[in-house]
């Protein structure tokens, strides 16, 4: 998959040309990073805007405080696991500018008076991080020791509890939240877990300032994100662009349509399906009207020859392969809300089948020990709107893709 420094119209960030994990090159181009405190960190992340680009899109600012505030000696980890098969930006990022993303993580550590930093990555990731935290050592840029731990090669080993779970020693499955990790993490802990490409933002924000991220994106949406394209595209790959950017714009920068598209996955297999509209802001006001958001800057295009129905059917059966099997919504409900649709992709007919799909899904809502079961749903339901055309056909014993083809 290949990588592009930005979209014409955001300047380039995050992406501005590789350093090829060189530290000298690094601190050529930036610097030595700036010491913060807590306070003075929290109120440049507020201004900023900044949201988490790890999916949830929660406010970076809010997090740090609740660490800030809470009784005990802070721990940092940065979140570079992503279990999302069709997500490639942080192994993209942590190649291409390591040391910013070690310079967020140093940045908040030493904001909230931390005296442990995780580095939590995929198997591909950790020979690079690992030389990346050798070459700062030897120019004493991390006064915080960092740690590197491996993650497992599951969808939900990088929800936030399982994040703490990992680097705790425990397996990577997430944890009943009755206590926030903000509070009680690693070690019992209160416990920052910011994704790596937030980390990487903040350690821009923190030497050129909130107004300047505020220049790409919108006012409710402030900065860049890094985008994987793929799918029916003609070059895949990691690209940088402002919230608010047309979906055509992202498309076109992969090179444009493979053929002609029926729909896009936004956010990865937890978003939501989409038209494909190249109008389409990719934002969360602008995809509000079909349930989507941004997510982790996942943009799948699913050509018309492919039936959105048999896709989904394939995505639920991964997720529910998925679980942590520590609930009924993951044990039993995903299973057979996956079965069933599968059915109907498949053209397997019973009277109601539409109706059970939506019957299993509110069963699975809101019952989960994680969010898991929740974003499933979310998926499935945003196929079942955006695809009722196939849903239509297929109950009929006729199926939309296959007399596109």
């Amino acid at each position: 998959m290949s990588i592009v420094d930005t979209l014409p119209m955001v300047g380039r960030r995050l992406l501005a040309g590789s350093t090829d994990g060189r530290l000298d090159e690094h601190l050529r181009r930036y610097g030595r990073p700036p010491r913060l405190d807590g306070p003075r960190l929290v109120g440049l992340l507020r201004a900023a805007g900044l949201t988490g680009r790890g999916g949830a899109g929660f406010p970076t600012w809010r997090k740090v405080e609740a660490v800030l505030r809470a009784d005990g000696v802070a721990v940092v980890v940065a979140n570079g696991s992503e279990g999302e098969p069709a997500s490639g930006k942080d192994r993209a990022l942590l190649s291409y500018q390591p040391h910013l993303v070690l310079d967020g993580l140093q940045l908040a550590a030493g904001a909230l008076g931390a005296r442990q930093a995780h580095v939590y990555v995929a198997a591909a990731a950790a020979a690079g991080v690992r030389a990346a935290l050798d070459a700062r050592r030897g120019a004493g840029l991390d006064p915080v020791a960092v740690t590197v731990t491996v993650a497992p090669d599951r969808f939900v080993a990088g929800e936030e509890s399982a994040v703490v779970n990992a680097v705790s020693g425990r397996p990577a499955v997430p944890s009943d939240k009755w206590v926030r990790v903000t509070e009680a993490g690693v070690g019992g802990a209160p416990t920052l877990v910011q994704n790596v490409e937030t980390l990487a933002h903040l350690a821009l924000i923190a030497r050129f300032g909130p107004d300047w991220f505020r220049e790409a994106g919108t006012p409710g949406e402030p900065g860049t994100f890094l985008a994987t394209v793929s799918g029916a595209v003609h070059a895949p790959g990691v690209f940088e662009a402002g919230y608010g950017v047309r979906l055509g714009d992202l498309i076109d920068a992969a090179g444009g349509p493979a053929e002609r598209l029926r729909a896009v996955l936004i956010g990865g297999y937890h978003g939501g399906w989409v038209p494909a509209r190249p109008d389409l802001e990719i934002s969360r006001a602008g995809l509000a009207a079909y349930g989507a958001t941004p997510g982790a800057g996942i943009v799948l295009a699913l050509p018309a020859g492919v039936c959105g129905l048999t896709e989904t059917a394939r995505i639920a059966g991964y997720l529910a392969g998925q679980v942590a099997g520590q609930c009924g919504p993951c044990v039993n409900g995903l299973p057979r809300l996956a079965t069933t649709l599968g059915d109907l992709a498949a053209r397997r007919l019973r009277p109601g089948l539409t109706a059970e799909v939506e019957r299993l899904a509110v069963l699975v809502s809101g019952r989960g020990a994680c969010r898991h079961p929740d974003g499933s749903v979310r998926m499935i339901r945003s196929a079942m709107r955006t695809f009722e055309e196939e849903v239509a056909a297929h109950l009929v014993g006729r199926c939309v893709a296959e007399e596109a083809r």
